[in-house]
């Protein structure tokens, strides 16, 4: 689940790569990026890209060459048509009678979520769950490099963790302003969380991935921000079971 929330921060400006086939490129690429950006894709599909990923990087890994949208589906319990419907969103991937190209899929979504663009972060509030984000959570093969973690606590701060300094927050201003990290991650106190934001966005900061508890909404500033709300996903298990 952490993969996909945090791949989908990534999304938000999602560029086309060029068609995948097992032959020529027959569409130079580059000349559809300004027809993608244009197109408006929906966040349903958008939200869906991270699994696709996920899936066809798991069939890459096992050595696999090519696969169907039948067999592509049947493995991400969808139907044939939707995983055909939402490549075609971006241009298509695949040749009819052959299907895709596993290698060249897999670059093309790696692309589309802008796996490759070495983006940066830092954390905002270094206690149990900012630790365990640290500690556990791959960030390189999301995409990202953690470069600081922030608190207000002195006994936390000029330690490291995972090999990521914890800074004090009043140097947060000043890291931001010459670092220029792409995102911040919130995992301080709810109550505190829209003043750091907001601060946050004025100081130049692109996307939030935010585990307060609090929802964040910064449409008004053209900020995507992802609300992590671990109990939703708990209580739809209760609802199902």
């Amino acid at each position: 689940m952490w993969i996909t929330l945090w791949t989908m921060l990534i999304t938000h400006c999602s560029k086309k790569r060029e068609q995948v086939d097992h032959r020529p490129e027959t569409v130079p690429w580059k000349e559809e990026i300004g027809k993608m950006e244009e197109k408006k894709i929906s966040m349903a599909v958008s939200r869906r890209m991270p699994r696709y990923y996920r899936y066809v990087n798991e069939l890459h890994q096992n050595g696999v060459a090519r696969i169907s949208s039948g067999a592509l589906a049947a493995k991400m319990g969808l139907k044939a048509s939707q995983v055909r419907q939402d490549f075609n969103c971006f241009g298509g991937f695949g040749q009819q009678g052959y299907g895709y190209n596993v290698e060249n899929l897999r670059a093309s979504i790696r692309e589309i979520l802008k796996l490759d663009n070495n983006h940066t972060a830092v954390l905002i509030g270094a206690g149990n769950l900012g630790r365990a984000l640290m500690t556990n959570f791959k960030f390189d093969q999301s995409g990202f490099q953690l470069t600081a973690a922030f608190d207000v606590r002195p006994e936390l701060c000029g330690g490291h963790v995972a090999g990521v300094p914890v800074l004090d927050m009043q140097e947060l201003e000043s890291y931001v302003e010459q670092h220029q990290p792409d995102i911040a991650i919130l995992t301080l106190p709810r109550q505190a969380a829209r003043d750091v934001a907001d601060k946050l966005c004025s100081w130049g900061i692109r996307g939030i991935w935010n585990f307060t508890g609090a929802d964040l909404h910064l449409d008004g500033i053209h900020v995507p921000v992802e609300n992590v709300h671990f109990s939703e996903s708990l209580m739809t298990l209760s609802y199902r079971i």
